[in-house]
């Protein structure tokens, strides 16, 4: 069986769950928590960069990132399945870069308020962080924010992304960007996975 090591929280580590589920390979993986705070966790002999999710192989080796470890498990379910075959294969992908540098560029903020002290936090820094977030979230607002009859990758990392601001960041999206508050009610409508991956701390 394949194991994902993850932690619930991982918007990117939610990323392969959902992936899986549409399709169909949920049942093939087994899901395992990791601790990439702790210097003796064996995640750092799976993947020397200490980093989640990885997708350990029945092999033994080790496919990481999350982006990785999608083109594995769509080829494994067929191919072009979420991640599409052609011309099409591209925007998909773009757009899964965009919600991934979301989750970066939001992950990177929680890191600093977590990592250090009030004292020592840069505010230039975490301003130059929120200013990726709303570029990216004006981008989707305008380009993703209609619902796609075929749900690909860039749908799956886009939702998952709205998720992550939900968790650290009260919501605070929405009011600014009730397309983008409405296509994720439409794909979490449409995805049950989106539901059963929800953490709430």
């Amino acid at each position: 069986m394949l194991v994902l090591r993850s932690s619930p929280p991982s918007p990117f580590g939610r990323k392969v769950k959902i992936a899986a589920a549409l399709l169909g390979l949920s049942d093939r993986i087994s899901i395992e928590k990791a601790d990439t705070n702790d210097p003796n966790e064996r995640l750092r002999t799976q993947n020397p960069l200490g980093k989640i999710p990885a997708l350990v192989m029945e092999n033994g080796e080790t496919l990481y990132d999350s982006r990785v470890i999608l083109e594995f498990l769509d080829a494994l379910a067929g191919g072009g399945k979420l991640i599409p075959a052609g011309s099409a294969r591209f925007e998909a992908l773009r757009q899964q870069a965009l919600a991934d540098g979301i989750m970066d560029a939001a992950i990177l903020q929680v890191y600093e308020a977590r990592f250090r002290p009030e004292e020592r936090r840069e505010e230039k820094w975490l301003d130059h962080q929120r200013g990726k977030v709303e570029r990216a979230l004006k981008a989707a607002e305008a380009t993703m924010s209609t619902p796609s009859r075929n749900i690909h990758i860039g749908h799956v990392a886009l939702a998952c992304a709205l998720g992550y601001l939900d968790l650290r960041f009260d919501g605070r999206w929405r009011q600014d960007h009730p397309k983008l508050a409405a296509w994720l009610a439409d794909f979490e409508a449409r995805v049950p996975a989106y539901a059963e991956t929800r953490v709430t701390a």
